[in-house]
């Protein structure tokens, strides 16, 4: 065999299961369609809207709070091409920087469309039309996701445009309409919002985001009208009709009336779907599922005992960039005789808006589905002095515990730093930590993880100190 192992893909599952394959002394290949490394994440997804998200909370911050605290500014404006261009900058240096992680743990690169001749041959097709062909010992598949769409909107990337093209856009829009409130469309969402855009966020079920715990979805809905957030739940959208001038978005409410709002974006965040087009699974006698995923084992196996897959592209877990890492390195250890581990309960999902939330484990709706005998804690942010100190009071922090044995079962949090924080209530829940081990740690004072050490207070016979 050319190659040990291949991976096709080369976002954070791809590339990360590569480097941890070269780590343990396999000669290993990865495949990208694009020219550039890092798939989604780092191109158009994680990395780009991140940069977005934190030159925006700037402007707003510098519009709304610099004045109290002291610091007066005039002639406050936004250069939308300048700040574009600077998040094309944080994506090219973390790109190349995949590209010498590569280079380093000698890593042979091919671009083309990577595809199964048999399940030990790997054909490449390239841009000019040249193929290269290799084999391959073992092939990890981790060609992840693409945007989703209903079937009635036509995105013609003008006027009704995905996530990829509104991180592109050289204008801020008046009205920018957004089909989903799950998490991608609510953080595009609040970059247009602190830039002065009206936002009307259209979503078919009874609150925004509904698979987080309910707590944190009312308190950020709650954050995010302040926001000039207008949210129309329980709505259908039937149709999306666009001009050069405008767009408008016509929807049935859960009463069957019917409501037009027109704007000049429409921003479709529906989700995403696997994207395994072009793979030559049929050659391979592998299928996908109704949802078109790839179906694995527990070992991320697929039913050839040779070939894996990971990420988004398969029917486990949430489609969470560090999910993928998770298993592309669970894949690498498996495949080097190791017994690797991995919960999926404790992977945790972030939403970065701001304040940001976090969540970790089992939610309250899920704990009273299954009938889990719990207890609960909360802490506010407004009771915290370090967040009044930086007004940061929206949010807060809940931990869920069991009933009896008080180890923890779930971390729900909405405040400053919660993508941060959120590793404290990972570890411990790692470790089958309790409420009462969190409650006695010391957490420096004055700091925002102190709401953590109170939450956890809270959950151990309501002994919060500060509220």
């Amino acid at each position: 065999m050319d190659f040990d192992v291949t991976v096709i893909g080369s976002g954070p599952g791809g590339y990360v299961a590569a480097i941890r394959c070269a780590q343990l002394g396999m000669k290993t290949a990865i495949v990208e369609k694009y020219k550039a490394l890092g798939g989604t994440c780092l191109n158009v997804g994680c990395i780009p809207s991140k940069a977005l998200l934190d030159s925006t909370e700037h402007f707003h911050n510098a519009q709304a709070h610099f004045e109290e605290h002291g610091i007066d500014l005039k002639d406050l404006k936004v250069d939308m091409p300048r700040m574009i261009d600077r998040k094309r900058g944080v994506v090219k240096q973390t790109t190349d920087g995949i590209d010498f992680l590569m280079k380093k743990n000698k890593i042979t690169v091919y671009h083309g469309m990577g595809s199964f001749k048999d399940k030990t041959t790997i054909e490449v097709r390239k841009d000019d039309g040249k193929t290269e062909t290799f084999t391959s010992k073992n092939t990890i598949i981790a060609t992840g996701s693409k945007p989703s769409s209903l079937p009635s909107v036509e995105i013609d990337k003008k006027r009704v445009i995905t996530s990829t093209e509104a991180l592109e856009l050289q204008k801020v829009p008046k009205h920018m309409i957004i089909i989903g409130g799950g998490y991608i469309g609510l953080e595009l969402g609040s970059v247009y919002a602190r830039l002065g855009s009206k936002i009307t966020v259209f979503e078919y079920m009874d609150r925004i985001t509904p698979l987080i715990d309910k707590t944190l979805s009312k308190e950020l809905t709650k954050v995010l009208k302040k926001l000039d957030f207008d949210f129309k739940l329980k709505h259908k959208v039937s149709s999306v009709n666009s001009t050069s001038r405008q767009v408008t978005v016509t929807a049935e409410d859960s009463k069957g009336e019917t409501i037009e709002v027109k704007g000049d974006i429409c921003l479709v965040s529906v989700g995403r779907r696997p994207y395994t087009d072009g793979l030559g699974l049929d050659n391979i006698g592998l299928e996908v599922n109704k949802q078109g995923k790839v179906e694995v084992d527990d070992h991320l196996k697929t039913k050839l005992d040779n070939i894996y897959a990971i990420g988004d592209v398969i029917d486990k877990g949430p489609m969470l960039a560090h999910k993928a890492e998770e298993e592309g390195v669970y894949v690498a250890e498996l495949l080097a005789g190791q017994k690797p581990h991995l919960n999926y309960l404790l992977i945790p999902s972030v939403i970065y808006t701001w304040p940001e939330v976090a969540s970790v484990g089992y939610t309250e709706e899920q704990l009273k589905e299954e009938g889990k005998k719990y207890k609960t804690g909360t802490f506010p942010f407004k009771a915290s002095g370090r967040a009044r100190a930086s007004m940061d009071t929206d949010g807060l922090v809940k931990v869920l515990a069991d009933a009896e044995t008080d180890e923890i079962l779930g971390v729900h949090m909405i405040g400053p730093r919660a993508a941060d924080m959120i590793a404290e209530a990972v570890v411990a829940m790692e470790y089958r930590a309790s409420a009462e081990d969190i409650a006695r740690m010391s957490h420096a004072h004055p700091t925002f993880t102190e709401a953590m050490k109170e939450a956890s207070l809270a959950a151990t016979e309501n002994r919060a100190l500060h509220i």
